[in-house]
């Protein structure tokens, strides 16, 4: 079974080291490493050239987002399960892909997910927020749930089925992905109680009160494009299961 890891970087020199260490560093060796550059010039893409193994892929091109080139790094590959490593990411163990294929598997299911940190940017030991998860009926959609984007694992064969990430809903696409996987097609996805990634903090869909403002109307929109009752309801759930999260709360 091969595992095709995505990795989308834009002028992430300080970080890129560490991802490509912690991928291969992996126990599980039939993985392919997916490389999506949107045209970096900080010195990114001489350090994936200089450190990139026979396994790697490498593209370099303009593109239209985050999703846009997710989606081209899901198309170029050639693995049985497809998983998303951001560009200033790390997996937590080595035995990360190792288990997530026994669960794969054993389990013979379509999804896997786990557990994700959120670290301190510069000081990875520091975490910040600890999402840790559960496994899920399809009535936890509506009380706002959905897994760790960067924790999931899928089949290869849902994109072929059910189709990629939807460019319509923003920075928010990989919720709109989710529902329509695990809600609306009801796909069979295993909680593996494991903690995955080391996620650094800073990414694009937080921050600013715009971004989040407009993370919320684009919840709304994909609520409402799948028919969920009450949606604005759901959308104040789903930030309100984050404060749980932070440490020391």
């Amino acid at each position: 079974m091969i595992v095709s890891i995505i990795t989308v970087v834009f002028n992430c020199k300080d970080f890129i080291g560490f991802c490509l260490d912690s991928i291969y560093s992996q126990t599980y060796l039939k993985i392919e490493h997916i490389i999506v550059d949107g045209g970096s010039s900080d010195g990114t893409l001489e350090i994936l050239l200089e450190r990139s193994l026979s396994n790697s892929i490498i593209i370099s091109e303009s593109d239209k987002g985050y999703y846009d080139a997710l989606n081209k790094g899901i198309k170029m590959s050639k693995g049985t399960v497809i998983g998303v490593l951001n560009s200033d990411d790390e997996f937590a163990t080595s035995y990360v892909v190792e288990n997530i294929v026994r669960t794969f598997r054993t389990e013979l299911c379509a999804a896997v997910y786990g557990n994700i940190n959120y670290v301190n940017r510069f000081a990875k030991q520091i975490v910040h927020r600890k999402w840790r998860d559960k496994s899920y009926d399809v009535r936890d959609f509506h009380r706002g749930w959905m897994p760790a984007h960067t924790s999931l694992f899928l089949s290869r064969d849902l994109f072929s089925s059910y189709g990629f990430y939807s460019l319509a809903f923003g920075t928010c696409a990989d919720y709109e992905l989710v529902i329509r996987f695990l809600y609306i097609n009801n796909v069979k996805a295993v909680f593996r109680n494991e903690l995955f990634i080391s996620m650094r903090t800073g990414g694009m869909s937080n921050g600013s009160f715009t971004k989040i403002f407009n993370g919320f109307k684009q919840d709304y929109r994909i609520l409402k494009s799948h028919k969920f009752r009450l949606s604005w309801v759901v959308v104040v759930l789903k930030r309100l299961r984050k404060i749980r999260q932070f440490v020391g709360i």
